[in-house]
């Protein structure tokens, strides 16, 4: 038999927020590699061209429309797949917002909650759900499977006016290691992906602002912006057997921009 460790067919990926972007990237590389995939997503016009754009690699694909700022719809969304598609084998907490403050001072609690449910709480709710599955597929003799937390060079380095999304990103990290080291006897993989500067719905305002490409840009040692099918080769690692054995880790993808 050939060596295939990347070879997904016969595993089942859930993406939050894979409708566009990051997310987007991750679920198209996870179905090229031959994973059938469920795409998590609020705009319902993204969610139709992401499921046509899907749909054209030939595994299963889903797309739904779920909150991940709703605890219960979370809870459900993940009972639905798993009828749905029989397992979960990968899920990627990917769904995130910012929402930037005119200073930290300004900042309001609306402003600091809005941020924190859908960047720190959504990643709890969804990992939680998937993370019970897996265990209990575990107890019945079918160990394994693998979760992804979406975090941000922000839990790294400083993000003025925008303090909520960096606490969000950061605490993801240390929730990641903790289920690694807790999950793991079940087979259960955790980690991170830390994106710096990458071309998504999120960073369009600062695209060609001239002051911020020379300034951050011009900081990237590779020189330009990151795209979301930069994140489709770390989705399909981390979801493939050739992961099996890492497990708690936090994968910078910046082009080199946060050791520069």
């Amino acid at each position: 038999m050939p060596f295939a460790p990347f070879n997904l067919s016969g595993k089942v990926a859930l993406v939050t927020g894979g409708n566009g972007g990051i997310g987007l990237g991750m679920a198209e590389a996870l179905a090229m590699a031959g994973a059938d995939v469920v795409v998590w997503g609020m705009k319902a016009d993204k969610n139709a061209v992401a499921l046509e754009r899907l749909r054209s690699h030939g595994t299963r694909v889903a797309v739904e429309r779920v909150d991940v700022a709703d605890e219960q719809a979370v809870e459900e969304g993940v009972a639905a797949a798993v009828r749905a598609f029989g397992r979960l084998d990968f899920v990627a907490a990917n769904a995130g917002m910012g929402l930037a403050s005119p200073g930290f001072d300004a900042m309001t609690t609306d402003t600091w909650r809005r941020v924190l449910v859908v960047n720190l709480d959504g990643v709890f709710w969804t990992l939680r759900a998937a993370a019970r599955h897996m265990k209990e597929r575990a107890e019945r003799g079918d160990a394994g499977g693998s979760l992804l937390a979406t975090s941000s060079t922000s839990a790294i380095h400083g993000a003025p006016r925008n303090q909520a999304y960096a606490a969000a990103k950061g605490a993801v990290l240390p929730l990641i290691r903790g289920i690694a080291v807790e999950y793991a006897r079940w087979g259960v993989r955790a980690n991170a992906v830390l994106p710096g500067w990458i071309t998504t719905d999120m960073t369009a305002r600062l695209h060609g602002e001239e002051r911020f490409e020379e300034k951050v840009i011009g900081r990237v040692p590779m020189r330009r912006w990151g795209e979301p099918d930069d994140f489709g080769g770390i989705a399909v690692y981390l979801a493939s057997d050739a992961s099996r054995f890492h497990t708690g880790d936090s994968f910078v993808i910046d082009g080199g921009y946060t050791i520069y």
